[in-house]
């Protein structure tokens, strides 16, 4: 989300963790048996977003389109890049610890941006990054990542390093319709991508284990080094409307912004059958949420 917090020296309040529920399918009644609930869940529905998609993650199969190829802004949605990059990593190693530094701070304030208030000077583990990056959407985190994970002498280049390797990534999965110009969604006027694109992208994220842990947790308790050699806990809360609240939501990231309105990419799994899908440019956080679950419950109708 673009929703600035300014204070980056303060811990958010504790938060319980609950996982998704999980629900399994039955199985379809003949057409002339159908309750009314199935027959209005299989006809196409109608949404606030001006682009829409979903598939089947299982097939790949298509299963609602509007326009779906159409190029957006994105907010932070493309945050799902940044972890995909950062998981493709080779020799990974997600008990890494990165120091927090000023920089990552100054650019939370200046971009008035979402942050996971994560502080200078202690340190976090890459795992925890990817945790303050995908639930409350932090671009504080998304900064660590990238310097971390970018290569050249200066952050300048470690960052344009890293941005490079999202757009390769795209253009690897076959993205045509994708480009980043940064790394948590705050660009340049560059920075785009389409419902269907942001769907193939997600499945992709998804063979991930530890993606698809980070985006179904509702909320976490991470305990970070601080810079004397003491230690804190930060808390940190799913922006993901569709947890607790869709029956099998397996997570995955929301996304706003000025240029992007209201963006939501999503993943629910019932019995054997996993769906997922995007939403951009809805009118308001209501219309995303209430858009995807709309389009979930056709996707498992059909």
């Amino acid at each position: 989300m673009k929703i600035g917090i300014a204070g980056t020296h303060r811990v958010a309040t504790v938060m319980l963790t609950s996982g998704a529920v999980l629900t399994t399918g039955a199985l379809a009644a003949p057409a002339a048996m159908a309750s009314p609930a199935t027959v209005a869940a299989a006809k196409k529905p109608s949404i606030t977003a001006k682009g829409g998609y979903v598939m089947n993650s299982g097939t790949g199969r298509s299963l609602y389109t509007k326009a779906a190829d159409t190029r957006r802004s994105t907010g932070s949605t493309t945050k799902i890049m940044t972890a995909r990059v950062v998981l493709a990593h080779k020799n990974l190693n997600l008990s890494r610890k990165v120091t927090i530094r000023k920089a990552y701070s100054d650019y939370i304030v200046r971009n008035t941006a979402s942050s996971a208030r994560l502080i200078v000077g202690d340190k976090v583990t890459v795992r925890q990054l990817l945790y303050g990056l995908m639930l409350p959407s932090g671009c504080d985190a998304a900064y660590a990542l990238a310097d971390t994970f970018g290569k050249g002498s200066t952050r300048k280049a470690r960052v344009k390093s890293f941005i490079g390797k999202m757009n390769s990534t795209a253009k690897s999965l076959g993205l045509k319709n994708t480009h980043f110009d940064s790394f948590d969604g705050i660009g340049k006027g560059r920075n785009y991508s389409t419902p269907r694109d942001l769907t193939k992208l997600t499945r992709d994220a998804m063979r991930h284990s530890t993606f698809r842990s980070v985006v179904k947790t509702r909320s976490t308790k991470q305990k970070t080094v601080t810079k004397s050699g003491g230690y804190r806990y930060m808390n940190w809360r799913n922006t993901n409307p569709l947890l607790g609240s869709y029956s099998g939501a397996l997570g995955v990231k929301t996304g706003s912004g000025p240029e992007a309105k209201y963006c939501l990419v999503f993943a629910a799994k019932r019995g054997g059958k996993t769906v997922i899908g995007t939403v951009l440019a809805s009118s308001s956080a209501a219309k995303r949420s209430s858009d995807a679950k709309k389009l979930l419950s056709y996707g498992f109708a059909k």
